[in-house]
């Protein structure tokens, strides 16, 4: 599903909302489902992201569309990131309050408005960075009214503006590759990455990667194609279809979400 760059402020595809707004609804579901899979972080992650990109991967290659090199090489750096992203967000959250780190994951908006005015030349009218950093402030609030009085760790702030940074290239990495190959490629080829860096990971910080519970694999299942189609492949394309900035700011929805879905 290729896509066309969006440069100017008035070019916002509407289907791109929309796509935005349905992806950043399945992380926040996903975020949800992620608490009822008997296993830790990093094991989760490379089970997710390795059964998405595998079963897709042999899916299309039924089709006589194989993921080669030329696939995994365009979707190195994204799925690197984004790979990161995991694993220092799982980390991060083990040393400081998920407060902390949904607030400095808040900030995201700001990192990747500068890297898309600098990489796309995307320009952001004073009134939509107005909006962004009300809906910026709005998340922060309600976070942290939230927030319990858990002692925090300055390293795991660090590890989460770590996180910070990963996400915010992922989002920068996803819009370049479309002048490489499609959408569905890259979102399978980055969850590949994923996957092979969050396995070893998992093994050096002794998670297990034992084989999942039946029910384990049920929530797993839901996650990788659920957060895998509706959330990244989905996003990635909605991407291409708007400005980098405002894409971002949609994820600011995320906790948002889980918090709601966690209610219910």
């Amino acid at each position: 599903m290729p896509g066309t760059d969006v440069n100017t402020e008035d070019a916002i595809n509407g289907r791109g909302l929309i796509g935005a707004a349905v992806a950043v609804s399945a992380w926040g579901i996903s975020s949800v489902i992620a608490k009822e899979v008997e296993m830790e972080g990093l094991a989760v992650a490379a089970y997710r992201f390795g059964t998405y990109g595998l079963v897709v991967a042999a899916l299309m290659s039924a089709r006589r569309h194989r993921i080669g090199w030329k696939v995994m090489r365009a979707s190195m750096a994204g799925g690197i990131a984004l790979g990161f992203d995991v694993a220092l967000f799982f980390s991060a959250v083990k040393l400081t309050t998920i407060a902390n780190a949904t607030v400095i994951g808040a900030l995201q908006p700001i990192v990747v408005a500068i890297a898309a005015n600098r990489v796309f030349g995307e320009v952001i009218r004073p009134r939509d960075m107005a909006l962004g950093l009300v809906a910026i402030a709005g998340v922060v609030i309600v976070v942290l009214s939230a927030a319990s009085d858990a002692p925090t760790d300055w390293r795991g702030d660090l590890l989460a503006v770590g996180a910070l940074f990963a996400w915010s290239a992922y989002f920068v990495f996803a819009k370049r590759a479309k002048d490489v190959i499609t959408t569905n490629d890259y979102t399978v080829g980055a969850a590949l990455w994923v996957a092979i860096i969050n396995a070893p990971l998992a093994l050096l910080f002794g998670q297990s990667l034992a084989w999942p519970t039946l029910e384990s694999w049920g929530w797993l299942l839901l996650m990788a194609f659920g957060a895998g189609v509706l959330g990244h492949a989905v996003m990635n394309w909605s991407l291409q279809q708007i400005p980098l900035w405002l894409g971002s700011t949609f994820t600011l929805l995320v906790p948002v979400v889980s918090t709601t879905v966690a209610w219910a």
